[in-house]
């Protein structure tokens, strides 16, 4: 089952000279891939992420996601369509300072007004997942990197979105926590059919990657399935 088809997407940045970050892209993922997307520093790998997940609009072409075509969507019909069905990790983490690991990861639950008991079941569950059940009351400040991503991820699954987009996801993790943090996603990929699409600098997400799309100047110009 396809979750996301672009159609000759385009994204162009304003400026005295344009910058056309995305040059349409033709792609399709289907539903449990761990792909990754790669390629040199602006070529277009996080502004393509940003327009399947619904956070930048396109200039050209169209962004399917679960069969819906996110330019038919208000900003406020965007926003719910994103808690609903696509799970976020970035690179600087962006969770919230003054909340607990158990509060960041089921804010968005909140958010979709989930009763208590299902989601103290579900935090408790998803911290377990990623190794985190003895800190579940420690703020990000008490984490480290590595914890604090993964607690991200659970964030990220608290949803239980259709597919989680991580943009540089390791970036700012040791090898270590790197390792880590790809073994827990790479486990949820194999038993539970997560669909992971990545974007990276990094050769040891890419080595793990099942699927490697490489961008050039916006352009796909290889697509390797392994």
């Amino acid at each position: 089952m396809k979750v996301i088809e672009t159609k000759n997407l385009e994204k162009i940045f304003d400026g005295p000279v344009p910058l056309k970050a995305v040059n349409n892209v033709d792609l399709t993922i289907e539903d449990g891939e761990f792909t990754a997307v790669v390629g040199p520093s602006g070529s277009g790998k996080t502004t393509l992420l940003n327009m399947v997940g619904g956070l930048d609009r396109p200039t050209g072409g169209v962004a399917i996601v679960n069969g819906q075509d996110l330019n038919e969507l208000s900003e406020n019909e965007l926003i719910d369509f994103r808690l609903k069905n696509i799970g976020f990790v970035f690179q600087s983490y962006n969770l919230i300072p003054v909340l607990t690991a158990k509060e960041n990861t089921e804010f968005i639950m909140l958010l979709q007004d989930i009763k208590k008991e299902i989601r103290d079941e579900r935090v408790e569950a998803l911290l377990k997942e990623v190794g985190l059940e003895d800190k579940m009351d420690q703020r990000p400040s008490q984490l480290s990197g590595g914890q604090q991503q993964r607690v991200a991820v659970a964030r990220a699954l608290a949803s239980k979105p259709s597919f989680i987009l991580a943009d540089e996801p390791t970036a700012n993790l040791d090898s270590t926590s790197t390792s880590n943090l790809l073994d827990i996603m790479e486990q949820l990929n194999k038993e539970e059919g997560i669909t992971f699409i990545f974007s990276t600098h990094d050769q040891r997400v890419i080595d793990r990657a099942r699927r490697v799309i490489t961008l050039v100047d916006g352009q796909i110009v290889s697509d390797e399935r392994r």
